[in-house]
């Protein structure tokens, strides 16, 4: 084998989303991730360009987990010819498959809608990809299990390492030739509600680490007295608390924190509907994939009969239409699109509405724009005043802090040739460099996208 690698970035460098890495090889050329870019506008574009490299060459697909800025570019790899394998664990597969297709559909709907009400500068406005495009590349996934091993030519193997996060979630492990990659995805935190504590590497020649909240340390906030004051307060007003939420992990969090202040008596039974039908599939897959996950069959259940689960679009109206003060949880996490924004346009500009930001806000989406404090914010191309109050509960993160990172790369037994910090917004990868470098004293660099090196090994 020869003793180069070449590793290129081809998103989450110099950003939060798009997630993709190239590793190529004199074996096989492996990508790690495939994902969309989400946010400022001159990211979103970047979606609808071709990669910058041969996408016939690259032999294999390895996911980390299943969010969009993770698997959501794979429909528009296929487009560019690409024929291989698309490996993950199984709940990794399975929330892929259900975030492709209903993105798929979303993508198909707002482009019927742009091009029925004219208000996009595209003719025809065309959806990013279809639901047929989706499925052909449901048809390339296989399951791999985690914890083991896989060989994937003479001096190629990988292994997939449990990383909370969410469901399935995992840190990637490439030993190529005697040198160890390592791809830490998306890092979950510690004393999860949910989830197991992820597993931590022990070796890396390369390491390619997140970087999302490098800067900072989730606040040490009482969640279930801020919920319940907020709660009281929104009763009292005789108003609506309207929560975005990500559909995987997040949404089932939230069930299962407003079921347990139910079961404690710290909150009334105030009608709680939860609107995400990508959320109530990945409900499914918690039901299926219960060894990745803290929940009993009993408290499982117990919660779902609990929460009115929206199976329709009627239903969403008819929840609109309820004159009763209530907590909607729906989707989108960063308000980008999905069911909440069908909520906001009636309720956005009420004073009695709070709107309860759950997670990292990306710049350029409209959940940033609210938490910045936007008087106005533009949806299904019209703009609506906001008069709603803007709330952030930052503990609920699903992403590690500069601690728990930190904790995660504290196992590493031996000094890194060189480490990788991705996906992580300017300031933060900056941050968290000189962090690294006082603490480890290790070899740190900031990849810009499109970024190419040639490793030795």
């Amino acid at each position: 084998m020869e003793n180069t690698v070449s590793i290129k970035f081809l998103g989450a460098s110099g950003t939060v989303t798009g997630s993709k890495f190239l590793l190529k090889t004199s074996e096989k050329n492996i990508l790690i991730d495939c994902g969309m870019f989400q946010g400022l506008k001159d990211l979103r574009q970047l979606n609808w360009e071709n990669l910058s490299v041969t996408v016939e060459e690259i032999d294999i697909v390895l996911l980390t987990h299943g969010h969009l800025d993770h698997v959501g570019y794979l429909p528009r790899l296929l487009k560019q010819g690409f024929t291989g394998k698309i490996i993950g664990t199984a709940p990794t597969l399975a929330i892929a498959q259900v975030i492709l297709i209903d993105s798929a559909k979303i993508h198909e709907e707002e482009a019927e809608k742009a091009n029925k009400e004219k208000y996009s500068k595209h003719h025809p406005a065309l959806p990013f990809y279809t639901v047929k495009e989706a499925e052909k590349t449901i048809n390339h996934f296989e399951v791999e299990i985690e914890n083991r091993w896989i060989k994937l030519s003479d001096h190629i193997s990988y292994r997939f390492q449990p990383n909370g996060h969410i469901i399935g979630a995992t840190f990637i492990e490439i030993d190529i030739n005697g040198k160890r990659f390592v791809f830490s995805g998306d890092i979950g935190r510690r004393n999860d509600l949910l989830l197991e504590d992820p597993k931590k590497p022990e070796w890396a020649d390369f390491l390619f680490i997140e970087s999302t909240y490098g800067n900072k340390l989730h606040p040490q906030e009482d969640l279930e007295t801020i919920l319940s004051e907020l709660i009281t307060d929104t009763i009292l007003k005789n108003g609506n608390l309207i929560i975005p939420s990500f559909a995987v992990e997040r949404l089932q969090t939230l069930m299962y924190i407003l079921w347990k202040l139910y079961k404690k008596n710290k909150i009334p039974n105030i009608p709680i509907f939860v609107d995400s039908p990508m959320g109530n599939n990945v409900l499914e897959i918690f039901k299926r994939f219960t060894k990745w996950h803290k929940l009993s069959d009993q408290e499982y259940h117990a919660m779902c009969e609990h929460i009115n689960i929206i199976q329709s679009y009627k239903d969403t109206w008819k929840t609109i239409d309820d004159p009763r003060s209530k907590i909607i949880i729906a989707g989108s996490g960063m308000v980008t699109g999905g069911r909440v924004l069908t909520y906001l346009q009636h309720y956005i500009d009420i004073p009695t509405t709070t709107v309860l930001l759950v997670g990292f806000q990306a710049e350029g989406t409209r959940g940033r724009q609210l938490l910045e404090g936007a008087h106005e914010i533009r949806f299904f191309g019209k703009y609506y005043p906001v008069r709603a109050r803007i709330k952030i509960i930052e503990s609920l993160s699903a992403h590690a802090d500069q601690d728990d990172l930190l904790n995660w790369m504290g196992s590493i037994k031996n000094i890194p040739e060189k480490v990788y910090l991705i996906h992580g917004e300017p300031t933060v990868l900056d941050a968290f460099k000189t962090k690294i470098k006082n603490v480890f004293n290790w070899n740190v660099s900031i990849p810009k996208l499109n970024d190419s090196e040639e490793l030795m090994i």
